[in-house]
């Protein structure tokens, strides 16, 4: 489309120097300033939270893997207590620290002893709320990379539509409709939609990527709450 090109072309030639997005910026309407500060935060803020939730759920993950193999493995359970309270950041080591406990406490007071369904019942809640706890911790910060995935983009295009409105009042006051005139509003109001696109895309990928591996960790927790239950109830409820 040569037409177009011509357009975008001699909108950028009127602009002339002041297109570098600093000056951009800085001569932007206040409340396209505002937008693009508010998605600047949100892209920096979301950028920690990728970073940080990165780190915690490869953590998360490699420690898991490890707990399962030292539980599979061994057949001295303090052992394994051990090696759980070695393991913080795994969700699976956590559901066994709160079974164990509760275990213990069970073992300990004499007038439960016999009551087998009513002790497995409070070991399954005990790893139900470890599960919960943990599955909060995985989760924590994500739906702030969900949220700024769904509104910067809109955030972004209210800073255009306000930057545009500006660019038709200058050429209402200018009686001047040229290039000359409305090249470098119109960028700035397009600066903006840029800003929010650089924040949402990122945040989306993140939010689906992250929501996959702790998806996985869940249902690992799952089947280890029914492991641990049946191991329970074979081995220390009679």
């Amino acid at each position: 489309m040569p037409e177009l090109s011509s357009f975008v072309g001699a909108a950028v030639g009127a602009a002339g120097s002041d297109t570098d997005i600093i000056s951009l910026i800085g001569a932007a309407h206040w409340i396209v300033q505002l937008v693009m500060v508010m998605l600047a935060g949100q892209f920096l803020f979301g950028l920690y939270i990728i970073i940080y939730k990165s780190m915690y759920l490869g953590r998360a993950s490699r420690e898991s893997v490890a707990f399962n193999e030292s539980f599979w493995r061994s057949r001295d359970i303090e052992q394994i207590y051990k090696h759980a309270q070695a393991l913080r950041n795994s969700p699976i080591s956590q559901m066994f620290l709160a079974g164990y406990t509760e275990l213990a406490k069970l073992a300990a007071d004499e007038r439960l002893k016999g009551d087998r369904e009513g002790n497995l019942e409070n070991i399954g809640r005990a790893l139900r709320k470890a599960q919960t706890v943990e599955q909060m911790k995985l989760e924590a910060m994500t739906p702030f990379l969900a949220t700024t995935g769904a509104a910067a983009p809109f955030i972004g295009l209210f800073g255009t539509v306000v930057g545009i409105m500006m660019a038709f009042q200058k050429i209402a006051k200018q009686g001047n409709a040229s290039l000359d005139t409305v090249g470098q509003p119109i960028a700035e109001a397009l600066l903006a939609t840029a800003i929010g696109l650089v924040a949402a895309i990122p945040a989306v990928m993140a939010y689906n990527y992250f929501v996959r591996r702790i998806r996985v960790l869940r249902s690992e927790m799952e089947n280890f709450e029914q492991d641990y239950l049946n191991i329970i109830k074979r081995h220390f409820l009679h």
